[in-house]
């Protein structure tokens, strides 16, 4: 019995030591990331991975072999879904939004991008659960002059709030928040 007990530690504790190497390993190519604002009342935190471009087509028709495809639901960085706090209420692309934390995924189109508050957290990129989704609401792009090498989230004052922007290669996503 002791034995058994043993060798049943040891493959645990295995799998879990391979767990974690596997998370560095795949954080090395797409590392972490924090982007936050606060400011003019808004309190947002938004903790993603950025992965890289490294010469792929990024944005595009599926049948172009885009590595984020028009009209599919993207986890908006990469490695575990990307996760957005409020700290107080806020209109998030012109709908009200609690305060609390959320998934954040877009679906990339070529001229208009859909993005999408979700109530689950925490899971893996590519585990999407649209029957937990509160929030979808179409948003603007712009084309970025230079090609953003790692995918970056920022924040860009306005006069009523702050944009988050979305930006990699050369495609921005323009989500506003306000106060409410």
């Amino acid at each position: 019995m002791k034995k058994t007990l043993l060798i049943f530690l040891i493959i645990i504790a295995a799998g879990l030591a391979g767990f974690f190497i596997l998370r560095k390993y795949t954080k090395s190519f797409s590392p972490a990331s924090i982007a936050a604002y606060h400011d003019k009342g808004i309190d947002v935190e938004i903790t993603y991975s950025q992965p890289a471009k490294k010469g792929r087509y990024i944005f595009g028709r599926e049948q172009d072999k885009a590595l984020v495809p028009y009209g599919k639901v993207w986890r908006t960085g990469a490695n575990e879904a990307t996760i957005i706090k409020f700290d107080k209420d806020v209109k998030f692309a012109g709908q009200e939004v609690k305060a609390g934390t959320y998934s954040l995924w877009t679906i990339p189109g070529q001229s208009v991008w859909k993005v999408i508050l979700n109530n689950e957290s925490g899971q893996w990129g590519t585990e999407y659960n649209d029957g937990q989704d509160f929030l979808k609401s179409d948003v603007k792009i712009r084309v970025n002059r230079k090609v953003e090498e790692l995918f970056k989230i920022y924040f860009q004052e306005q006069p009523n709030g702050v944009n988050l922007i979305l930006s990699w290669d050369q495609t921005e996503a323009i989500i506003p928040i306000q106060l409410p």
